[in-house]
C-alpha cells in the first residue's frame, strides 16, 4: 500500500524494465511492481521532444494498464535532445560513439516523460520535465574510455549522468533524477492527483 498526503493507495505499477526507473521509485519511497511495456518506442525526428516522451509515457503506461485494469501504471520515456535532433538508444557502439562526439562540448536537452493510466487506460495523463546538461570536450580516446565503462547501448544519447558522468559531463542544469530517466518530484507530485481521479 502506498501513502501519499494521508490517503492511502494500492501499490503501482512500473511499465519499464529499466534499473535505473526501479532505484529511483524505491529511492523515493514508493511502493511498486515491475510489468515490463512492450510499446515500441518512437524516436520520430520532428516532433516537439516534450510531445514525444509524453506520448512515448503513454504508450507504455497503456499497454500495461489494459492487462491490468484494476491498478495505476507508470510509464516513463527519456530523449536527449541538441539543435532539435532526437537521441534515441544508440543502435550499436559505433552509433554510441557518434551520438558522444555530436554531444561533445554542447549543452543539450534531456527530456523524460511520465505518464499515469488506469481503469484499463480509461483515464490517463500524462508530463514531461526537461533538464539541461552540458558536456566536457571531448577526444575520440575518452569517448572511447568512456564506452569501455559503461554499457551506452541501453541509454537515450549514450550515456548515463549517474555511471562515470563526471567523465564526460560538466554540469547539469535541472533535476538530476530526470537526467536518469525519472523525476521523481514530478511523480509524487502528480501521482497522487491522479490517484483521486
Amino acid at each position: 500500500m502506498l501513502i501519499m498526503g494521508g490517503e492511502i493507495y494500492n501499490k503501482i505499477i512500473l511499465a519499464s524494465a529499466s534499473p535505473r526507473r526501479s532505484e529511483l521509485l524505491a529511492r523515493a519511497g514508493i511502493p511498486f511492481e515491475v510489468r515490463v511495456s512492450d510499446a515500441a518506442e518512437d524516436n520520430s525526428q520532428g516532433i516537439e521532444p516534450s510531445e514525444l516522451v509524453r506520448r512515448n509515457a503513454l504508450s507504455k503506461a497503456l499497454s500495461v494498464a489494459a492487462r491490468f485494469p484494476e491498478r495505476t501504471v507508470l510509464g516513463a520515456d527519456t530523449i536527449v535532445s541538441l539543435g532539435g535532433k532526437i537521441y534515441g538508444k544508440p543502435a550499436d557502439l559505433r552509433d554510441a560513439e557518434r551520438m558522444l562526439r555530436e554531444l561533445s562540448g554542447k549543452t543539450h536537452s534531456v527530456f523524460t516523460g511520465v505518464a499515469f493510466a488506469k481503469e484499463g487506460g480509461k483515464k490517463s495523463a500524462a508530463f514531461a520535465e526537461e533538464s539541461r546538461v552540458t558536456f566536457k570536450t571531448l577526444s575520440g580516446g575518452e569517448i572511447s574510455e568512456y564506452l569501455k565503462c559503461v554499457d551506452a547501448l541501453d541509454k537515450a544519447g549514450a550515456y548515463a549522468a549517474q555511471e562515470r558522468g563526471s567523465m564526460i559531463i560538466e554540469k547539469i542544469d535541472g533535476n538530476f533524477d530526470n537526467v536518469m530517466g525519472l523525476p521523481c518530484g514530478l511523480v509524487e507530485r502528480e501521482l497522487p492527483k491522479f490517484e483521486r481521479l
